[in-house]
């Protein structure tokens, strides 16, 4: 085995293994001890984090911040790889922000010259927009970690009435028209809530045990669950734009059935403290729109147009 593919073989070992002896190396690869020693000298000096122990248990070990092995892409991945990280620079909060960063530096670096010249012809000729926000998320690396490790947080949160505190329990986030956005149990309402990232003004870790949420995720937020909130019932048809803007409308989807003319219509359950939302949605509808056996959201849009007229009456 040439020292090259050896080198290429031992960083993708010591990425898989964390920890290692020299002994276990040497065996595996077929080569001395001192052989190894300067191939590991050799990966040290090309970035990869090595550290070693002493003792008679002693040995070498990898970092947490490892470097991946490299990777072969053909240049039409490439080229998809850098606009897919280039995509999210519109957005003031990501979280990784300061890695896309650094990894659209690395990738276009280490490009050949004629790709990184077709990348910069192709920048000022395809784009993925999305709305400019000054709403600042500084904690979505810290709601995504506790959704994926199931923590609970305690949040200071600002919701368009008042400030208060509460205990919730990530399930994911995403992101909608350049705004942030967590859904989470919420352990003083009881049910399943989504909160705005931007208004969430602190964040620790609660001493609290977590609950169990079985297969809740973003996925399945249209299906019905036991830590769900009190609904009520929606069914309205669609035109066709109507159907269009649903499926711009991430809490409308799960609800949508389209028709082969591409007409549609909503039908399922929607929770109570989401109800003046939808209101406001389906006004914004329009014509495009026939609420039908929903006399609580009705109710709701009348109030939403009434409180309207009287706010530009004489």
């Amino acid at each position: 085995m040439s020292k090259s593919k050896r080198l290429m073989e031992l960083m993708m070992v010591v990425n898989q293994k964390r920890k290692f002896t020299v002994k276990e190396l040497s065996d595996e690869f077929g080569v001395s001890k001192r052989t190894i020693l300067r191939d590991l000298q050799e990966l040290g000096e090309l970035g990869v984090p090595l550290y070693s122990e002493v003792g008679p248990h002693g040995g070498y070990g990898l970092l947490k911040e490892r470097i991946l092995p490299p990777i072969a892409f053909t240049e039409e991945e490439a080229v998809a790889i850098f606009f897919s990280i280039h995509a999210l620079r519109h957005y003031s909060s990501l979280p990784f922000k300061s890695e896309s960063i650094s990894a659209l530096r690395k990738f276009y670096h280490y490009l050949p010259q004629d790709m990184r010249i077709r990348i910069d012809q192709m920048k000022a000729r395809v784009d993925f927009v999305t709305p400019t926000r000054n709403a600042q998320s500084p904690y979505l690396p810290i709601l995504l970690d506790a959704a994926v490790r199931q923590k609970v947080l305690l949040i200071d949160y600002e919701s368009g009435v008042k400030r208060s505190s509460r205990e919730i329990q990530p399930i994911g986030i995403y992101t909608r028209s350049g705004l942030w956005y967590c859904r989470a149990y919420s352990y003083q309402g009881e049910d399943i809530r989504v909160f705005r990232c931007d208004r969430i003004s602190s964040v620790t870790h609660s001493e609290r045990q977590p609950m169990d949420l079985g297969d809740n995720h973003l996925e399945n937020r249209g299906s019905n669950s036991q830590t769900e909130s009190p609904s009520v019932p929606i069914f309205a048809e669609l035109t066709k734009n109507g159907v269009e803007a649903c499926e711009a409308d991430p809490g409308s989807v799960p609800m949508l059935h389209i028709r082969e003319d591409g007409t549609g219509w909503l039908k399922g359950h929607i929770p109570k403290h989401d109800m003046l939302y939808f209101a406001k949605f389906l006004i914004h509808l329009g014509k495009e729109v026939i609420l039908k056996d929903s006399a609580e959201i009705l109710n709701c849009m009348k109030k939403q147009l009434t409180d309207l007229m009287v706010h530009y009456g004489d």
